[in-house]
């Protein structure tokens, strides 16, 4: 509940912050923001002789994959709540985690939860397709890195580094989002203001939010983390609601409701394995 509550509430911010700044270099800003803030914070992990860690070739490849997914998450998302209401667009990237679980569950609930998932994703996504096709897009782009980005940073959780791995993978993400972020980022540069509150969205959503789920992610198998994310789409949609009055009608709220019938089911399936454990 505070990861989820810390991302969206970043998110609102960053929503007011694209009048004045482009989405892309939000996100762009927000990756910076956060990978320093971490990286600060795990300083003394990071180079303290008694605390230091031999990183391996596996464990580099597996930080910077997740810092780059972490940040085009990011930027998609951005892109995409810039042209979609949040609540629905997290929602519809629900699927992403949905996916890992099912696929990490293997049964025959698990068709019915996809099934459950599927049509709830096409409810929010088919009043959008004539309208927002691209914003949809951008929604679904989000949706698989936001997968790459449970499966990956499992693994580079169980480095046990602390949130230093998440700082060090966001940097290199920020490194490679650059040309997507910084060719707008003209006005921030005389606006101090501006360019504190991106960073500070990413100390919110990212070092807050994202530093929370490292550490449960060292606790819990994948599958159990990917059901316990359908508390985003549901906090994301009450944060919309209360922070911009975007009001879901009955048919949003229909489409949620299958998509969160689809996590029940398969948190159903994983406290039946684990009983049978």
């Amino acid at each position: 509940m505070l990861s989820a509550t810390a991302q969206y509430i970043g998110a609102v911010i960053a929503i007011d912050l694209f009048d004045q700044v482009n989405p892309a270099t939000v996100a762009w800003l927000r990756v910076i923001g956060a990978s320093i803030a971490l990286i600060i914070f795990s300083s003394r992990r990071l180079f303290h002789r008694d605390h230091r860690q031999k990183w391996t070739r596996q464990d580099f490849i597996a930080m910077t994959i997740f810092g780059v997914a972490t940040a085009l998450m990011n930027t998609f998302f951005y892109l995409a709540i810039d042209r979609l209401p949040m609540g629905k667009g997290v929602a519809i990237e629900f699927i992403g985690p949905i996916l890992v679980a099912a696929v990490r569950t293997r049964s025959r609930r698990n068709a019915l939860s996809l099934g459950c998932a599927a049509i709830g994703v096409a409810v929010l996504s088919g009043v959008e397709i004539s309208d927002e096709p691209l914003g949809l897009l951008f929604i679904f782009l989000a949706s698989a890195m936001w997968a790459t980005y449970i499966v990956v940073g499992s693994r580079v959780a169980q480095q046990n580094r602390g949130v230093s791995g998440l700082g060090l993978g966001l940097l290199i993400g920020a490194v490679v989002i650059t040309p997507i972020g910084a060719p707008t980022s003209g006005p921030v540069w005389n606006a101090p203001h501006l360019i504190f509150a991106c960073m500070f969205v990413g100390v919110l959503s990212n070092a807050v939010g994202y530093g929370i789920d490292q550490s449960i992610l060292r606790r819990i198998p994948i599958r159990r983390f990917s059901v316990l994310l359908a508390l985003l789409p549901v906090t994301a949609t009450v944060v919309a609601f209360i922070a911009l009055d975007q009001r879901p009608n009955a048919i949003d709220l229909f489409g949620m409701a299958l998509v969160l019938a689809g996590v029940v089911i398969q948190e159903r399936e994983t406290l039946n394995s684990e009983i049978s454990n």
